[in-house]
This record gives C-alpha cells, structure tokens and sequence, in this order.
C-alpha cells in the first residue's frame, strides 16, 4: 500500500513534468535520455545480465512503453494536463483489475468492485468537468480526450505486463535496472529527431534539467508500483496509484495556475474514497 501511495504522488510529478511547458515530445525525449544515463551503470555493471525469456519480456516491454508514451505525447499535445490526465488515470484500473481478474485470477468482493466504479467514475467525471470548463479549442480537447482513453487502455496493458515480468524474474532490482535502461532507448530519438526539424528549438539546458528531474521521479513512480505488484494483488495497487489524481489536481492547481473549484475537489474526494473501498472493502 505505501509503494503504490508512493508511486501515486511521483506519477503526478511525473504528468506534470512531461506536460510543462515544453514540448511534451521533447519532455518525455529528455526524461528518457536521464534514465538511460543513470540506469545504464546500475545495469551494466552491478547487476547481473539478463537471461534466457527475460530478454524477450524486457523487448516486449520496450514495444508496450513505446506506445503508452506515443499516446501521452499526443494527448499533452491536444489538451490540457487536467483534462488528460484524469482521463488516462480513470480508464487504467478498471482495465487493469479486469485484466488482473483474467491473467493472475485475482478475487475482489462486491464491495471492492464498487470502490473500482467510483474511483474511475470519479477520475472521468472529473475529466467531462475540465473538458466542460474549456472555452477555445474544443476539437482539439475532444481529440485528445479520445487519444487519452487509448492512453489509458495503455496503462492497464503495461501495468500488467510490468507485474508478469518483475513477477518472472528471481531478483526484482535486477529486472528493474534492466527495465528502466531497455524502455529508455527510444524516445531520445524521437526527440531529438524533432528538435532538429524545429523551426525555434528551446534552449536544451531547462530541458535536460527537466528530463534529470523527471528521471529521478520516474525512478520512484515506476519502480514503487512495479515492486508493489510483486508484493500484493496488480488490480489492488493500480486502483491505489491511480489516487495519482488527487495529487495531480494539487499540482494543475498549484504549478500550473488550472482551477480546481468545490465541485472538483468533491470529485477528488470521491477517488479518495473509492480507493479506500477498494483496499479495505
């Protein structure tokens, strides 16, 4: 429970980061190219080399990552963070415990699954309510709204993919320092395939030093929640890490100059609860 906490507030700084203001193609770019960096030691040289089907998870999880964070750059790229965000966030749990209830043949009671129904039904209404409030470039919110949704299908592909392989491998610390430097190798390129076709580039060094800082979070965000997947059921730490949101709403609020208002914060405090139906119910 306090890994997937943990990941909850990093995955927030995480969104916010690669949202900014910089490009998010270039942002995510950035924040790759950190974690190749420092996880490339790590892998190398202090732990040991991947073996036999590990390397057929660790490329399987380069192709599923790949799409997620094409998914996410697109959605930044059209909309607003509280608008997409809260949408990718709903969509991953439900999917995620369903999947989670068909691979891993995880059990939750009826209370459980009610808690699952508020929280994303919480999640996405505080989407429509962002979506709502727009007052310009209402196709392109609609757009990225529904390039969000595949983002969040996406999640919940990931996340349990994530929890299979960290599962597979004797040493999870291995399988992670492994995972972080194989995920890592392709959106460098695609940033910087874009920065040179830029006609104004932004200046690299607030970018790099945005892509050390989302580095070290996606260290915290990814690692937490894929350790807590090993430790406890899939669904039952996503649902926890999608409480993300909440946190998310405090960052739009505070960073990023978005408005909250009473009936958002309602709706956050309805994710809340459908959590804490979802861990003790």
């Amino acid at each position: 429970m306090a890994l997937a906490l943990l990941a909850a507030v990093a995955h927030a700084v995480f969104g916010a980061l690669q949202k900014g203001r910089h490009d998010p193609w270039l942002s995510r770019g950035a924040i790759d190219a950190a974690i190749f960096v420092m996880s490339a030691p790590v892998a190398l040289l202090l732990v040991p080399w991947p073996e036999g089907r590990v390397w057929w998870i660790l490329l399987g999880a380069l192709g599923i990552h790949f799409v997620y964070k094409v998914l996410m750059a697109m959605a930044y790229s059209r909309a607003a963070f509280t608008v997409v965000y809260p949408v990718v966030r709903g969509t991953g749990p439900l999917a995620t415990v369903a999947f989670a209830s068909v691979i891993f043949a995880e059990r939750y009671t009826a209370l459980q699954w009610l808690g699952v129904l508020a929280l994303s039904g919480g999640i996405l209404m505080l989407a429509a309510v962002n979506l709502r409030g727009a007052t310009a470039g209402r196709d392109e919110l609609r757009a990225g709204l529904g390039v969000a949704f595949l983002g969040g299908l996406s999640v919940a592909v990931y996340t349990t993919y994530d929890a299979y392989g960290i599962r597979a491998t004797p040493d999870p610390f291995t399988f992670l320092a492994w995972f972080f430097l194989i995920t890592s190798v392709d959106f460098p390129l695609v940033a910087a395939w874009r920065y040179a076709r830029m006609a104004d580039p932004p200046a690299l060094g607030p970018l790099l030093r945005r892509g050390v800082a989302g580095g070290l979070v996606a260290f915290v965000s990814f690692g937490a929640v894929m350790l807590a997947t090993r430790l406890d059921k899939v669904g039952q730490a996503a649902v926890l890490r999608e409480t993300s949101v909440v946190f998310a709403a405090l960052i739009g609020w505070a960073f990023l100059h978005e408005r909250v208002g009473p009936l958002r914060a309602a709706l956050v405090a309805l994710i809340a609860l459908g959590a804490i139906v979802v861990e003790f119910g």
